[in-house]
């Protein structure tokens, strides 16, 4: 796994990247229905990737390498997203 300092949380026992909101998930699942992206968003490093189904789970992010990209209906069904 990546080193992170301290750029997330626990959530649930999993850690999220600060950067990664409700607004942000939100935000990506609309894109999802009304264009053609398929975003997915990296829990380690916060990084919004193309190409993932809404329910994928644990795809390789493009920028950290880490397997913990998940879609966005997948991140918000979960909770993994931080309330601001």
């Amino acid at each position: 796994m990546t080193p992170i300092a301290k750029n997330w949380k626990l959530i649930d026992a999993k850690r999220v990247h600060n950067s990664i909101t409700e607004r942000m998930i939100m935000d990506a699942m609309q894109r999802q229905r009304c264009t053609l992206d398929n975003p997915g968003i990296c829990l380690t490093c916060g990084n919004e990737q193309d190409g993932c189904e809404p329910d994928a789970r644990n795809y390789t992010c493009e920028a950290c390498g880490d397997n913990e990209v998940y879609g966005a209906e997948e991140l918000f069904t979960c909770g993994w997203y931080h309330a601001k």
